[in-house]
């Protein structure tokens, strides 16, 4: 299937049904080997199906929808026994939801597997999700909502040879899109592009009584990772044809030491040169070293960790642009926002470079107590501080000056940057919360939320945003049938401009958001919420709807407009245009 094609055609289908035949075929190989056994088979799987029925709505900016259907469908199928697993997904995109690109679309099984097991090994052929330390040279995961699947396609081995030493030995293709067709072997040809590597942990620990009596825990992990992809032609003016490193490696070291309520870790990553297109085609090397320390014991928890990070961008695919392709991870450093204007404007972790500090503490007042009172009270105090590194850039007369992104820099070093230097500002939260019940029916919970964004930064257009956002959670539970909770969220913006994806002057000032919601006999939640601009040009973001629950089925059904802005989780974000319209969702457990 052609990328970006939404319709089926014969030899699609034929190719999917071979796939669908191969699974069985799999899926036969287990119970054969498990019934010679007497071993139980167990079967499982999952149905997600999320559509949109949009419409046209000229306010928000959807005047070019044409589509009237939208859907997002996955099939997942797993087989399980005692030394042989096997599973695969199914995945239906004719034409993808919003905010996904035209590349989504598409069917097919992406994802496929066997792994034997047997002891302390195990041993998958196919496609799997794994992690390297903290991931800052190796991380495949799914995440359905932002579109990312980076699973590789190869074989993988686990292996605890001796108590306290774990080994992974993988290689693969990984998946971009709909690139496990037929022109690449069904996903196993490797010549257009691998990436192999291996990781070691020690527990020490685990070798000397001693430490496990004084409850210390200590483990040392190293990482190596190597991206191979056959050279291509770049070239940086008409005459110059840069010369591509075809193989890129990349290493990880880390440390982490536990001892009763306390640990710490420290992590070194270091990236041979990479040219890309995340970097202008620069020939500098790429780091990321993070230090972290967290203190938690019953109604007491303190963190304060630290990251820089140079270079990082790391991908399966020199030219790739957007979320796919990516290889590593780099954490963020920012609190986790549920509430809808406090997630306004999330913080997209920049792989080219950025310090990053967060702190948090949280304590709880004990019940009987002034402050606890009869329930108990807890405050968690969060910060985050992100910015820049400073770069240079050297002249041939031996000058410095400021370093500026461009194809100017393509073919050369790129820049210097000293590991104390520090530049603007990207990102600043301080975010305050107060908990508290009651009685045995009401409880509250309060937030104040301070925010610098520089939107230029994140978006690419803009300028530096500060707010203020305060938020107040009511819930009220007479009982375990009944359940009502309501928010009220107001945003005080200290400019008066902000970029949206439609009109750039449309959305000023402040924003109220409210919500309220109704649970009835644990399976029915009914909801409905306003998010509006205040002080502009009044725009309201309605939205309602329920959900119920039967079983282990889900069924949602909603009706809105959504804002622009970026969908973000775990520091990457996806830019979703405006829409509005109904949707359904569908989720099922097998």
């Amino acid at each position: 299937m052609k990328i970006g094609d939404s319709r089926l055609r014969g030899n699609d289908s034929i190719l999917i049904m071979k796939k669908i035949l191969l699974i069985i075929h799999c899926s036969l190989f287990v119970f054969a080997l498990s019934a010679q056994n007497d071993e139980k088979v167990n079967f499982s799987g999952s149905l997600q199906s999320d559509m949109l029925f949009p419409q046209k709505d000229e306010q928000i900016g959807t005047g070019d929808v044409t589509d009237k259907f939208l859907s997002n469908n996955y099939l997942n199928l797993n087989l399980g026994s005692k030394f042989v697993d096997a599973g695969a997904r199914l995945e239906l995109l004719p034409k993808p939801l919003v905010g996904f690109e035209s590349e989504f679309a598409g069917a097919g099984i992406p994802n496929i597997y066997v792994t034997g097991k047997y002891k302390n090994y195990s041993l998958t052929v196919g496609n799997f999700y794994d992690q390297f330390g903290s991931g800052f040279i190796f991380r495949t995961y799914e995440e359905r909502s932002l579109g990312i699947d980076n699973s590789l396609r190869g074989a993988r081995l686990v292996a605890q040879p001796y108590k306290g030493i774990r080994i992974k030995i993988l290689g693969g293709s990984q998946r971009i899109y709909w690139n496990y067709d037929k022109s690449n072997a069904l996903g196993f040809d490797f010549s257009q592009g691998a990436v192999w590597g291996g990781d070691l942990e020690l527990n020490i620990n685990e070798w000397f009584e001693k430490l496990q009596e004084k409850n210390w825990n200590i483990l040392l992990g190293a990482s190596f990772v190597s991206r191979f992809q056959p050279d291509e032609e770049i070239l940086k003016n008409l005459n110059e044809k840069l010369n591509l490193p075809k193989n890129v490696a990349a290493g990880d070291f880390r440390l982490q030491v536990q001892k009763g309520d306390w640990s710490v870790l420290a992590e070194y990553a270091l990236k041979a040169n990479d040219p890309s297109n995340d970097n202008d085609y620069i020939y500098k090397k790429g780091s990321a070293l993070m230090l972290s320390g967290a203190y938690s014991k019953k109604g007491l928890s303190a963190l304060f960790q630290v990251k820089r990070s140079d270079n990082m961008a790391f991908r399966s695919v020199r030219s790739q642009r957007g979320t796919a392709a990516f290889i590593n991870h780099l954490p963020a450093f920012t609190q986790t926002q549920t509430y809808a204007l406090a997630a306004l404007y999330p913080y997209a972790t920049q792989p080219l470079g950025e310090w990053a500090f967060q702190g948090s503490f949280g304590y709880t007042f004990k019940k009987g107590t002034k402050m606890g009172g009869k329930y108990g009270t807890t405050f968690k105090l969060n910060a985050s501080y992100i910015c820049g590194i400073k770069k240079t850039r050297t002249r041939s007369n031996g000058r410095e000056d400021a370093y500026k992104e461009g194809v100017d820099n393509w073919g050369t070093n790129g820049y210097n940057s000293k590991f104390f230097g520090f530049d603007s500002t990207y990102y600043t939260d301080i975010n305050l919360e107060f908990s508290k019940k009651i009685s045995k029916t009401f409880s509250l919970s309060a937030t104040y939320m301070f925010q610098i964004y520089n939107q230029k930064v994140v978006e690419k257009e803009g300028h530096l945003k500060k707010s203020h956002i305060a938020i107040v959670d009511l819930k009220y539970q007479p009982h375990n049938k009944f359940a009502l909770r309501g928010e009220v969220q107001y945003l005080f913006a200290q400019d008066m401009l902000e970029f949206s994806g439609y009109d750039a002057k449309a959305e000023r000032g402040d924003w109220f958001y409210a919500l309220v919601e109704a649970s009835l006999f644990r399976s029915l939640m009914i909801y409905a919420s306003d998010l509006i601009n205040v002080g502009g040009n009044g725009n309201h973001y309605y939205n309602g709807g329920l959900t119920y629950n039967i079983g282990s089925h889900r069924i949602g059904l909603a009706y809105g407009r959504t804002r622009a802005g970026f969908n973000c989780s775990g520091g990457v974000c996806r830019w979703v245009p405006a829409y509005k319209g109904i949707q359904v969702s569908y989720n099922v457990n097998f």
